[in-house]
């Protein structure tokens, strides 16, 4: 029994993505994050739309693939610690809504700031790669080696 904890869940970032208003919270904070790149008078627009990809794929990345463990203590005796925030979203299950949202959200995100004409194909590309940059490959290698 954990003394002064307010859920219900054994381990709370099995369902944090799922909570109300969440999904909206995550767009606004991508919303916020363009609106303050737009606002730095040297960056132009498709500057703006280029670093907000990546800086969101770049943190996605770390925030659900690279950091293990939970913020709660759970008396789950310590399963939790070993998994990173994606295998533990929805206990593991696959094809959520969920999943499908942190799945297809980069890719919505690279596909609305994609400009060819403004930008060339060197950056078109470069946000190609972030968008399709797979968490888990670069984690099995990095852990193989």
């Amino acid at each position: 029994m954990n003394v002064g904890v307010a859920h219900s869940e054994v381990n709370p970032n099995t369902r944090v993505m799922n909570s109300r208003g969440m999904w909206l919270t995550y767009a606004l904070g991508v919303g916020l994050l363009h609106i303050v790149l737009l606002s730095i008078p040297f960056f132009s627009v498709p500057v703006a739309w280029t670093l907000t990809n990546i800086i969101h794929n770049l943190g996605m990345y770390v925030f659900l693939h690279a950091v293990k463990g939970t913020p709660f203590e759970t008396p789950d005796q310590g399963k939790a610690r070993l998994l990173t925030h994606w295998e533990q979203l929805d206990y593991g299950v696959q094809f959520t809504s969920s999943r499908k949202f942190f799945t297809i959200s980069p890719i919505i995100l690279c596909v609305t700031s994609k400009a060819p004409k403004l930008t060339g194909p060197v950056v078109c590309k470069m946000r190609t790669i972030t968008t399709l940059w797979d968490g888990e490959k670069i984690k099995l290698i990095y852990n193989s080696a």
